[in-house]
């Protein structure tokens, strides 16, 4: 059965989890801010629904690499604090999963943002002062 309280707590433990990454990990806080850059980028672009839904997958991908990536560095750390090559090796490879997607991310977003910006500076080009 579905219980109102139980749900109310989970959530709670949720916000706690996002709560410390967001004070904690200073690439998740700036992840973050360029998401809301390019929110706001898209909502001033007013994007295709589509490409919306893309911008905001994608987003929400980095995101939740970054909660993995962390979780699994403290992780590490509690088994075999620095003490084993495969600990730092373990990190580096997390770390380089969070990179590759955060460059196919900005590829995407160039592929998605640059008509809009061409048709900007071309609109702005054909306004005589």
């Amino acid at each position: 059965m579905l219980s109102l309280a139980r749900f109310i707590r989970s959530f709670r433990y949720s916000l706690k989890g996002l709560s410390q990454i967001f004070r904690e990990e200073h690439s998740f806080r700036i992840q973050v801010f360029i998401g809301l850059l390019v929110l706001i980028l898209s909502l001033g672009f007013n994007i295709k629904v589509w490409e919306l839904v893309v911008v905001v997958l994608v987003m929400t991908l980095i995101f939740v690499l970054e909660l993995i990536n962390s979780v699994l560095e403290r992780f590490v750390d509690v088994l075999k604090p620095r003490l084993h090559p495969y600990v730092e090796s373990s990190k580096d490879m997390m770390a380089a999963v969070v990179l590759i997607f955060s460059i196919g991310a900005i590829l995407i977003g160039l592929l998605i943002f640059t008509p809009y910006f061409i048709n900007l500076f071309s609109n702005i080009s054909k306004i005589s002062f």
